[in-house]
C-alpha cells in the first residue's frame, strides 16, 4: 500500500552561514505613482498605484513594471541555497500515482489521474470495478506550456457521452465540449462563456444544462464584473446560438443559478446564490409536466437548502434554518403550497453537518467534528442506522451516487496521508480499497497533534500541528490558515509540505474564525464588523507557538492564500514583529475596491460594502494595502500572484507590493513573484507548482533559519 524508505539521512552542504544572510537593501524597480486620492465619508484615501490595476496583457507599463519585478525576485530566489534542493526532492514526492473519486454512469466509472509528474491530470474510464483503464481525455497536448487544463466533467446518464470544460491559463472562464465515450472522438458541439457553472445532463442523453454569462465587452474579459447569470439547455448536435434559455433573473442581475437535474432525471433544480454565503432561493422545474414551468419552493436568500436527493417528489435537504449547525428534512413537493411541508429528519448536533447524499436508500451524512471527519447512515425516515469506519483521523470526501445503487466512492486524507480512494457498499456497510498511492516516503516517521489555544478574546481556537517524530524542541514553524467564507480547513495531504517536513520543519494549521468549521457561529465570529477576530485568532497562534517552544524565537513563516492572502497581509501590518517570514498568495489585499472587479462583487458577504460608511471604516481599518505603516521592521515578504488571476486580479497584489517596496520598513526583501499563464490556482500545471513551492520554502527556509539539506 505505502513503499517505506530506509532511515532518511540528511547529506551535508555547502551553505552560507546564518551571519551572511543579514538583510542588505534592496534595489527595486521604480514605480510611478500617481496623484489620485478619493473622499468617502470625509476620509481622503490615497491611491498613489491605481494604474497598477490595468490589464497586463493590455497595458504595456503594467506589463513592463511586472517583467522588471519578476527580475529583481527571481535574482534573489537564485542566491537561496535550499531552492533546488527541494526543487528536486518535490519532484520525487510528487512522483506518485493519484487517483480522483470515480462518478458511475451506465457501468462505467469515470475518474482523473495523473500518473505523477503530469502536469495536467487525465480523465480515465473503467467499464468494469476492477477493470483496465484507458485514457479518455489527456489535456497534456492541449498546449505547450501545460497550463490548459480539463475543469469540469460530467457523463451523461447511459455513460455514453461526456461533457467536459477546458481552463486555459488558470482562468475562471470555460469552454465546454461533448465527446463519445466509446470512440473517445470529439463532436462539433462548443459552448463559450460559461463561468462558475455545473454540467447537468437531461436523463435521456439529449442535451445538458448549464450557466453562463454574456460575453464581455472587448478587453474586459478578465475583469468585467460578472452579472446576469443565466441558465442554458444545449441541445447535442445544435449551435449554441440556438440553445434554449431555462431560467434569468434580468430584475435581479447580481444573483447566480447553478442548475442539477435529480437522479430520477424529473426534476430541474436550480439554486440561486447572491454572495457567498450559503444562502439560496430554490426553484424547481417538473421536467415531466406538459408545460414545465419555473416554481420557486425556497424564496428569500436566507438559509442553506442542499440537495441530499429525492425518492419521487419527496426531497432531502441539508438546511441551516433554525439549525446553525445544519440538519437534514424532507421536503415534499407534490404539495402545491407556495410553501411545501417540511419534516425533520436528522436533527441538529453538537458537530457540523457537511454534507449527505441518499445511496442504496439509505442517508450518508457526514460530519465535522473538531475539523475531523465522521460519516453516519439514517434511514429515509430519519433513524440511526449505523456509522461509515473512516481509516482514521483526517478527512474524508466523496459519497456522491445514484438514490438506489448500493455502490459509492469516497476519498480519505490526513496531513500524512496521501488521499485513498475507498468503495462503499451500502448494503453490507463494508470499504474497500479501489485506489491507493505509494509515496516515496514513510508516513509513520510524522505526528500530527491537534492542540487548542486561546484567542485575545479567550475563545479557544484548534490547531494541528506537524511534525517529524525525532524533531525535539522549537524547530522553525509554517503556520497556516484561510478564516473565511464558512470554508473549514480540514486535514489534507501536500507532497510539497512533507518536503518542508523532511527538513526537520514544523507545519501549524489554525482553523481560525470565519471558517465553517463549528458551524455558522464560527463563520459569522470572523466576517464583516468581527474581521479582526481573524487576525487575532492568527496572531494568538504566533505567539502560542513561541510560547509553547514549537517554534524560535525568530523562526515562524506565515502562508495563506486568497481570503488567507488578505490575512497574512494583515497582520503582517498589524504584527510585523512576531514573523521571520511572509508568503501571502493572490491575496485581497485592496479592500476598499475589490468588489469592482469579476468576481470581487460576491465577497461582500464576507467583507461588507464598501460603499456603505460602517463596513468602509471596518475595511479601511485592516486593508493591506492601506495600511503599510514605515518606521518598523517588516517580516522578509514573498508575495505571489498571476496575470491570469480573474478571480482575485493581480492588480491587488501588484499595488500591495509597490506600497511594501515604498516604505521604510527595513531591509528584508519585499519582493513579488508574478506567474505567467496561471490563474487562481486551479489548473496549474505540476511543474508550476513545484517551482513556486521550492520558491517558497526556500525563502522562508532562509529567514526562519532552517538547514535545507539534500534527503537521501
Amino acid at each position: 500500500m505505502r513503499r517505506a524508505l530506509p532511515f532518511i539521512a540528511l547529506m551535508a552542504v555547502t551553505a552560507p552561514a546564518f551571519s551572511q544572510i543579514k538583510a542588505a537593501p534592496m534595489s527595486y524597480p521604480e514605480t510611478r505613482k500617481v496623484d489620485q486620492v478619493d473622499e468617502q465619508f470625509g476620509v481622503k484615501v490615497a491611491d498613489p498605484y491605481r494604474w497598477l490595476e490595468n490589464d497586463v496583457r493590455t497595458d504595456t507599463e503594467v506589463a513592463a513594471w511586472v517583467a522588471a519585478e519578476n527580475a529583481v525576485t527571481n535574482a534573489y530566489l537564485a542566491t537561496l541555497p535550499g531552492r533546488d534542493i527541494f526543487k528536486a526532492r518535490m519532484k520525487q514526492l510528487l512522483d506518485y500515482e493519484r487517483f480522483g473519486v470515480p462518478v458511475k454512469k451506465g457501468g462505467h466509472y469515470f475518474y482523473s489521474h495523473n500518473s505523477g509528474l503530469q502536469n495536467q491530470a487525465e480523465l480515465f474510464v473503467r467499464d468494469t470495478l476492477h477493470g483496465e483503464g484507458r485514457v479518455l481525455i489527456d489535456p497534456n497536448g492541449w498546449s505547450k506550456d501545460g497550463a490548459t487544463a480539463l475543469a469540469e466533467w460530467a457523463p451523461s446518464e447511459d455513460g455514453s457521452k461526456l461533457a467536459y470544460a477546458i481552463q486555459d491559463g488558470g482562468t475562471d472562464w470555460r469552454t465546454v465540449k461533448v465527446l463519445d465515450v466509446a470512440t473517445g472522438k470529439v463532436t462539433a458541439d462548443t459552448i463559450e462563456w460559461v463561468k462558475f457553472s455545473n454540467l447537468a445532463w437531461r436523463k435521456d442523453g439529449s442535451g445538458f444544462y448549464y450557466s453562463r454569462f454574456a460575453a464581455p465587452a472587448a478587453g474586459a474579459k478578465f475583469q468585467a464584473l460578472n452579472e446576469n447569470q443565466q441558465v442554458y439547455f444545449h441541445k447535442l448536435g445544435t449551435p449554441q446560438s440556438a440553445d434554449a434559455m431555462i431560467y434569468a433573473t434580468p430584475e435581479h442581475p447580481k444573483y447566480g443559478h447553478q442548475v442539477q437535474v435529480t437522479d430520477d432525471g424529473k426534476w430541474l433544480v436550480i439554486t440561486t446564490t447572491q454572495g457567498t454565503d450559503n444562502r439560496y432561493q430554490i426553484t424547481v422545474i417538473d421536467l415531466t409536466a406538459p408545460t414545465p414551468t419555473p416554481r420557486t419552493i425556497v424564496k428569500g436568500l436566507e438559509n442553506e437548502w442542499s440537495l441530499a436527493g429525492n425518492v419521487g417528489g419527496n426531497f432531502y435537504w441539508v438546511t441551516n434554518k433554525d439549525a446553525p449547525r445544519a440538519k437534514v428534512v424532507a421536503m415534499n413537493l407534490f404539495a402545491r403550497s407556495a410553501s411545501p411541508p417540511i419534516t425533520e429528519l436528522v436533527p441538529e448536533d453538537k458537530s457540523v453537518l457537511e454534507g449527505a447524499s441518499i445511496i442504496g436508500g439509505k442517508l450518508v451524512v457526514e460530519y465535522l467534528a473538531d475539523v475531523k471527519s465522521e460519516v453516519r447512515r439514517y434511514t429515509l425516515d430519519g433513524k440511526a442506522d449505523g456509522v461509515v469506519a473512516l481509516p482514521g483521523i483526517g478527512a474524508a470526501a466523496g459519497f456522491g451516487g445514484a438514490a438506489d445503487d448500493a455502490e459509492t466512492f469516497y476519498s480519505f486524507t490526513s496531513f500524512a496521508t496521501p488521499a485513498t480512494i475507498y468503495r462503499y457498499d451500502a448494503a453490507t456497510g463494508k470499504s474497500t480499497v479501489w485506489a491507493a498511492p505509494k509515496v516515496a516516503f514513510d508516513p509513520a516517521q510524522y505526528s500530527v497533534e491537534q492542540r487548542f489555544y486561546a484567542s485575545k478574546d479567550g475563545t479557544k481556537i484548534p490547531m494541528f500541528v506537524v511534525k517529524r517524530k525525532d524533531v525535539i524542541g522549537p524547530a522553525p514553524t509554517l503556520l497556516y490558515a484561510y478564516g473565511g467564507f464558512n470554508i473549514s480547513v480540514t486535514p489534507a495531504f501536500s507532497a510539497t509540505r512533507i518536503a518542508w517536513l523532511e527538513q526537520g520543519g514544523v507545519l501549524a494549521v489554525a482553523n481560525i474564525r470565519g471558517g465553517g468549521e463549528y458551524g455558522k457561529a464560527w463563520h459569522d465570529g470572523g466576517r464583516l464588523a468581527n474581521k479582526q477576530n481573524v487576525f487575532d485568532d492568527f496572531i494568538a497562534a504566533g505567539e502560542y507557538l513561541k510560547a509553547q517552544g514549537i517554534t524560535t524565537k525568530d523562526g515562524l513563516a506565515i502562508q495563506g492564500g486568497s481570503n488567507g492572502g488578505l490575512l497574512v497581509g494583515a497582520v503582517t501590518n498589524q504584527r510585523p514583529d512576531l514573523f521571520a517570514a511572509a508568503l501571502p498568495a493572490v491575496g485581497v489585499m485592496d479592500m476598499l475596491r475589490f468588489d469592482r472587479f469579476t468576481a470581487g462583487r460576491y465577497w461582500v458577504d464576507d467583507y461588507g460594502y464598501p460603499a456603505k460608511e460602517a463596513d468602509f471604516r471596518t475595511l479601511y481599518k485592516y486593508s493591506p494595502y492601506h495600511n503599510v505603516k514605515g518606521g518598523r521592521a517588516y517580516p522578509a515578504i514573498l508575495v505571489a500572484t498571476a496575470d491570469t488571476d480573474d478571480r482575485v486580479v493581480p492588480g491587488h497584489s501588484f499595488k500591495y507590493t509597490a506600497a511594501l517596496q515604498a516604505a521604510d520598513i527595513g531591509d528584508k526583501p519585499h519582493l513579488a513573484r508574478i506567474e505567467t499563464r496561471a490563474g487562481h490556482g486551479s489548473g496549474k500545471p505540476t511543474d508550476k507548482v513545484i517551482e513556486e513551492a521550492a520558491d517558497n520554502w526556500a525563502f522562508a527556509a532562509t529567514w526562519t533559519r532552517l538547514a535545507v539539506k539534500p534527503v537521501k
